[in-house]
């Protein structure tokens, strides 16, 4: 993607499109850049999966924490689950 259409993706999602949003996350996800998480601040609930995602597979509980915070509530159940563990037999 070049740059030109990156730059068409943010201001389609800066006038509340959503899918632009979803998109944007998608690239910055393949990148691995910090943007996502600045999308996750925007409201991307796409940003919020794919963070997510990253975190739980990491193990990264303090990331979940912040990823909720932000308001992406799947987030805070995955956290949940790490934290209650394996189910005891």
């Amino acid at each position: 993607m070049t740059e030109g259409e990156r730059e068409t993706l943010r201001a389609l999602a800066d006038e509340g499109n959503e899918k632009a949003l979803d998109r944007l996350a998608e690239l910055a996800d393949g990148r691995g850049d910090g943007e996502l998480s600045e999308l996750l601040d925007e409201g991307s609930g796409r940003a919020g999966e794919l963070l997510t995602r990253r975190a739980a597979a990491a193990g990264d509980l303090l990331e979940l924490q912040r990823i909720a915070d932000a308001g992406y509530e799947e987030a805070g159940d995955v956290l949940d689950q790490l934290l209650e563990g394996p189910a005891e037999s």
